[in-house]
């Protein structure tokens, strides 16, 4: 049985910063497919903000480059993100998860929709 369990989320200033944690259990990370943080604000369809492959290759989306990193710790079979320079409109449900199927790099919000795994979410909120 697969499981995603995100932890770190809350409530920070403009500017603040946050690491949230995804711990995955059952997952077996096969060579092409993908991990990745997603987040959903209310009102808006929910959108990829970072993944990383099993080869380690990580993408982060426009809007968060240069604030987000994407990590993973094998080891310790745990996802991470580490957002920093927070902004206002980070404030949402951020949501991790791990694709069923090979993603192309770029496309793991595809992949995980074709068949993925997904964690409850943690909420975000961001003050100005």
């Amino acid at each position: 049985q697969v499981q995603l369990v995100e932890s770190g989320g809350g409530s920070v200033q403009a500017g603040g910063s946050l690491r949230l944690s995804c711990a995955v259990s059952g997952y077996i990370y096969r060579r092409g497919s993908c991990m990745g943080w997603f987040r959903q604000a209310p009102g808006k369809e929910r959108e990829e903000v970072a993944s990383i492959y099993s080869d380690g290759y990580a993408s982060h989306a426009d809007s968060v480059k240069g604030r987000f990193t994407i990590s993973q710790d094998n080891a310790t079979n745990t996802l991470y993100l580490q957002m920093n320079s927070l902004k206002p409109e980070d404030a949402a449900m951020y949501y991790c998860a791990a694709s069923r199927v090979i993603s192309v790099r770029g496309y793991c919000y595809t992949a995980v929709r074709i068949s993925g795994y997904w964690g409850q979410g943690t909420q975000v909120t961001v003050s100005s």
